[in-house]
C-alpha cells in the first residue's frame, strides 16, 4: 500500500517583501519512495529532484527517476565519511556544512532557480541539509527569520512519519548518531541565520563568497515569487 511521502511541504506562500513565495514551485521532504503519493494540494510528481545525501546513502537509481523528474544529488556532508566522528550537535553540524559544501549549497539554489516547474529538495528525513538549503532559498529570496524558523520547524511534527519511513528503508538497523540529531533545536536554524546576517551584505554577500552570483538570485526572484 502506498504511502504519503513523510514530511513533505510546499513552502509556497510565504511572504518575501512585498510578494509571496509561488505554491507549486519548491517543496520539501524526507526520502522519497517510487510507490508514494501526495496530498492533492501538493504538485506531484516534482519536476526537478535536488538529492541531498551523501553517495553511500543513495540507490543505483533514485526512487523518482521512472517519473521522468531531472535528478540531480548533492552531497552536503561528504565531510562526514564513515569512521569520522560527527559534531556532538546540530548546530555544529550545520556549521560544518555552511564550511564545507558552501559551492553545493549555490549549486543547490541555482537548480531552484532554473527550474520550470515544482522542484523536491530532500535528505533522509528532510530536516536538516534540506533545511538549511531551504532557508538558504529563502534568505535570499527575502522571506523574514521567523518564518523560515517556523518552516524547519514543521519538521518536529512529521518526526512519526519520518521514524516510520526510516523503519520502512533501514529496518531495524538505525544511524549510529549521536541523539541531538534526531530533535529540531531552534538554535541549530538560528545559529545558520546569524552567520548569513553578520557576513558582509547579509545573505547575498555570503551566498556570492561561496561562489553564487547576482544573475542567480535575480532568476531565482523571478521564478519562485509572485
Amino acid at each position: 500500500m502506498s504511502e504519503f511521502v513523510p514530511n513533505l511541504r510546499d513552502v509556497g506562500g510565504l511572504q518575501a517583501g512585498d510578494g509571496a513565495v509561488q505554491p507549486g514551485r519548491l517543496l520539501r521532504s524526507a526520502l522519497p519512495l517510487s510507490d508514494d503519493r501526495a496530498p492533492e494540494h501538493i504538485v506531484w510528481p516534482p519536476r526537478v529532484v535536488l538529492d541531498l545525501r551523501s553517495h553511500h546513502e543513495v540507490e543505483p537509481e533514485h526512487p523518482l527517476s521512472a517519473t521522468g523528474a531531472r535528478i540531480r544529488n548533492f552531497p552536503l556532508l561528504s565531510a562526514l565519511r564513515p569512521g569520522v566522528a560527527p559534531p556532538e550537535s546540530l548546530g555544529d553540524l550545520y556549521l560544518l556544512m555552511l564550511q564545507t559544501s558552501a559551492p553545493y549549497l549555490v549549486d543547490v539554489v541555482d537548480e531552484i532557480a532554473r527550474a520550470e516547474g515544482p522542484t523536491l529538495v530532500h535528505c533522509a528525513a528532510g530536516k536538516d541539509r534540506t533545511g538549511v538549503s531551504v532557508a538558504l532559498t529563502l534568505s535570499l529570496l527575502g522571506v523574514g527569520r521567523d518564518d523560515i524558523v517556523d518552516d524547519y520547524l514543521v519538521t518536529a511534527k512529521n518526526k512519526e512519519e519520518i521514524e516510520a519511513r526510516f523503519r520502512r528503508v533501514f529496518g531495524p538497523r538505525r544511524a549510529e548518531l549521536p541523539t541531538a540529531y534526531f530533535t529540531t533545536p531552534v538554535d541549530a536554524i538560528v545559529a545558520v541565520l546569524d552567520v548569513w546576517d553578520q557576513h558582509e551584505d547579509g545573505v547575498h554577500g555570503w551566498f556570492r563568497a561561496a561562489g553564487g552570483d547576482a544573475e542567480t538570485v535575480k532568476r531565482l526572484h523571478e521564478q519562485l515569487l509572485a
